[in-house]
């Protein structure tokens, strides 16, 4: 072995265990703080971002020792430098003098300008390291319009701030940088990625994989219909979609494969039920406490409202699955275990969900929510024999946790710049009077507009990230028309999903296709057909009383799922060409033309809709007994 190979292997293995005990001391620390709220949001923040800066330059490295072998160590040092910088910046914001108001009317001082400056340079560079150059580029842009923005267009102009200004403001303050978005990875997602972190190491997410093909692995399209369970189960805890399609899809899409699904097809229903754990109550990722710190509106309210548009999502994708399993003429699994079999080696996961989501139900709050439900995990694993973790399983948890939170709080870290921005600046005034004469003041374009913004920012940005950037740019239109403030915000929350299952760049479909073995473009399409839910839902938001909240009735919100249910069949039947029989292309275009119907806001005209689609699907299903043997 060469000399580089072997300082590169020691270089690594050392930092990473200095990484892996940093790792473990900041789930430490975010539970303290959790449990005693002892420090300041003034000092809480800027050391959770430094702790997480440290983690991302040790364990993200500037040279990857596989690209550059003879400049690995160098790049090591660099890193050791960055890391250093860190601890020298945060450390001068957190014993910041916030009681000394003369920096009000005086400005900051040398050092503390230095300081401030630095700490954005570095999370911009941990940014570009953990997420990217899309979401990296939009925070610069941003910065550089509160700089120069007098120097545009007086439609788009804005006064400008000096760099002193800037710093004061992003880095000195409860704004930018250290805003809402920070504010909620640092507290109530951390945690719960935490909670997601020991559900993993102690076996749950195996227990919940089991359980799926338990239940519908007999049926048609077993394995698929199991993807899309599993997911639903997985997708709120990993907060990921990217991970759970890689967590589930190495199970399922061999099995979707074997069983006769063409490989792009095992990758896009991978990928479509991976994106809708996302949406998916009692976690939803990180976007709904998000949501619940823009709108005001308890985090408890919030996941009830979507318990309904989230089944809604999952029965879309299961239909598309059996119809596709239908024309193929698949059929269920030989051998599986029987569901009472896996409720008995793994009912005991059950508790925690079932624990935190009684809590978060009764309103409690949810970072001692997610803390009780970390105990919970560990309290359940003990209570069997066959779980029962070790010390090491528990620090593994804790490592784990800390390190999945790195890119989520570091996105979360640059959204607050934009966020900043645009409160700064009044750019978001602007830009919803833009999208208004865009639209022509009519929801429909306002949402279509909305909705290609989604798929544009969800190529290079984290879901959460692009749901923030967009909320705080798109939301006031909606209002603007009517839309209600828990509505809009579903809306835009559940289109920036589409990122993930919709070509030219779909993330989880990617994944799913190297899983597969498929056609990256091939299956991006497939996934993008599969996951409709993520845009007819939406609109259905939009248009009826589909989120149970507010002045909503329950007559209008039980009318609102029918109608849905209704728009769902008949849109995966015109698209499959396919329901109880083969459909023709009249039958294809005339469903088509109902799902149209019944997305228009007329009630006669929804009503002729919803006719029309259950007419031919009931045709469809006497074709079909006409010419099964008697």
């Amino acid at each position: 072995m060469s000399k580089h190979a072997l300082t590169g292997r020691y270089l690594t293995d050392k930092l990473m265990q200095f990484a892996s005990l940093i790792a473990i001391l900041l789930s430490v620390f975010q539970i303290w703080q959790g449990v005693t709220a002892d420090l300041s949001a003034t000092s809480f923040r800027p050391a959770h971002l430094s702790w997480v800066l440290i983690l991302v330059f040790l364990v993200y490295p500037s040279i990857k020792y596989e690209h550059s072998p003879r400049f690995y160590p160098l790049g090591r040092v660099v890193d050791l430098i960055l890391v250093a910088l860190v601890i020298w910046s945060g450390w001068d914001i957190i014993t910041f003098d916030y009681d000394d108001m003369s920096f009000l009317f005086d400005g900051l001082n040398l050092q503390d300008r230095i300081a401030g400056g630095l700490l954005i340079l570095l999370l911009l560079e941990a940014t570009r390291r953990t997420v990217g150059m899309v979401m990296t580029g939009i925070g610069i842009f941003f910065l550089a319009y509160a700089m120069f923005g007098d120097l545009l267009p007086s439609v788009v102009a804005s006064k400008s701030f000096s760099l002193e200004e800037i710093i004061r403001f992003h880095i000195f303050s409860t704004n930018g940088v250290f805003g809402a978005p920070l504010a909620i990875a640092a507290g109530v997602v951390f945690i719960f990625v935490l909670f997601g972190a020991f559900l993993q190491v102690c076996g749950a997410g195996q227990f919940f994989i089991d359980c799926a093909f338990a239940i519908a692995g007999k049926y048609q399209g077993g394995p698929a219909k199991a993807s899309v369970l599993a997911s639903a189960a997985l997708g709120s805890i990993s907060g990921s979609a990217i991970a759970n399609t890689v967590t589930t899809g190495a199970l399922t899409i061999p099995m979707m494969k074997k069983l006769g699904y063409k490989p792009e097809e095992a990758a896009g229903i991978e990928a479509a039920a991976s994106t809708g754990g996302q949406i998916m109550p009692p976690v939803m990722g990180a976007g709904a406490f998000v949501m619940a710190q823009f709108t005001g509106i308890a985090y408890s309210d919030i996941l009830l409202v979507s318990i309904a548009p989230a089944i809604l999502y999952f029965a879309c994708t299961l239909l598309y699955v059996h119809l596709m399993a239908c024309k193929l003429n698949l059929k269920g699994m030989d051998s599986i275990e029987q569901i009472r079999t896996v409720l008995a080696k793994g009912w005991h996961f059950l508790i925690p969900l079932i624990f935190i989501t009684t809590l978060l139900v009764l309103s409690y709050s949810p970072v001692w929510v997610g803390i009780a439900g970390c105990a919970a995990v560990i309290i359940s694993a003990m209570c069997r024999k066959v779980t029962r973790i070790k010390l090491s399983t528990f620090f593994l948890g804790m490592k784990q946790g800390a390190l999945q939170a790195l890119p989520i709080s570091v996105a979360c870290g640059t959204a607050g710049i934009v966020v900043g921005v645009v409160g700064q600046t009044g750019i978001g005034l602007q830009f919803t009077q833009f999208l208004m004469v865009l639209s022509g003041g009519y929801l429909w374009s306002v949402l279509a507009l909305i909705a290609i913004a989604a798929v544009i920012l969800g190529m290079g940005l984290p879901v959460t990230a692009a749901y923030i950037v967009l909320s705080i740019m798109a939301v006031p239109s909606l209002t603007d028309l009517g839309v209600g403030l828990l509505t809009a915000h579903m809306i835009v929350f559940w289109l920036s999903q589409t990122s993930n299952v919709t070509p030219p760049i779909a993330l989880a479909a990617f994944a799913g296709a190297a899983i597969a073995k498929a056609s990256p473009m091939k299956s991006a399409i497939q996934a993008f057909k599969l996951a409709q839910g993520f845009f007819l839902i939406p609109a259905m938001m939009a248009f009826s009383g589909l989120i149970f909240y507010g002045e909503v009735s329950l007559t209008d919100f039980i009318f609102a799922i029918i109608m849905t249910l209704i728009l769902i069949f008949g849109f995966a039947a015109s698209i499959e060409g396919f329901f109880f029989h083969r459909l023709v292309i009249w039958q294809r275009l005339l469903l088509l033309g109902g799902c149209l119907a019944v997305l228009l806001t007329h009630d006669t005209t929804r009503l002729i809709g919803m006719g029309v689609i259950i007419i031919l699907l009931i045709q469809n299903y006497f074709a079909h007994k006409k010419i099964q043997p008697t």
